[in-house]
């Protein structure tokens, strides 16, 4: 058995890739994380094969596969220790994966993992803000017409206004914390 690897939020984002239109995870990574071998964990999800429709968790397909290595850049299968072609889980495979591997090591490992998918979501959606009103910004200046010339200061500050929305939506909101709160001795 290999030992868990400390799992940042910078190590869990790099083994994170765009597969069918999805954010997934490679059994082997996630494996590498828990602290388990590639083939205990997807024994594990075998055992366990009604928890993971196709929806949570899926086998690559040579393209795939091919298109994934060129995602890493490596070309040597041999190199990757591969023999077939991996398992990929979604976020809702990841999570399930808790009910499966039941340890301290994985159910931690889950929760930062859910955490970087919660933030990457989150970013998305920041990121689609900003767009529309890019656009909407745009189409403002369309329909100002062709009279309308910009100077390189209304440019640098239009610029200056979208940095500021960005920063504010990357800004992590502060939540309550959760539990038993000890009164003070009166």
């Amino acid at each position: 058995m290999s030992k868990a690897m400390a799992v940042s939020e910078n190590i869990v984002i790099s083994k994170i890739y765009l597969i069918r239109g999805q954010k997934v995870m490679l059994d082997r990574d996630l494996a590498e994380m828990y602290g388990v071998e590639t083939r205990v964990l997807n024994q594990a999800v075998k055992r366990n094969a009604k928890r993971f429709p196709e929806d949570f968790m899926f086998q690559l397909t040579e393209k795939e596969m091919e298109d994934w290595k060129s995602q890493i850049v490596i070309s040597n299968r041999e190199k990757m220790g591969l023999r077939k072609a991996p398992f990929v889980f979604t976020e809702q495979g990841v999570a399930m994966l808790s009910s499966v591997l039941n340890s301290d090591t994985a159910i931690d490992v889950n929760i930062r993992i859910m955490r970087v998918f919660t933030k990457l979501r989150e970013a998305l959606l920041a990121n689609q803000d900003i767009l529309l009103k890019l656009e909407q910004l745009d189409k403002k200046i369309i329909n100002m017409g062709h009279d309308v010339k910009m100077h390189d200061g209304e440019i640098e500050t239009i610029f200056e206004l979208i940095k500021e929305i960005m920063e504010e939506k990357m800004r992590p909101k502060p939540r309550n914390p959760i539990g038993f709160k000890p009164q003070p001795p009166k």
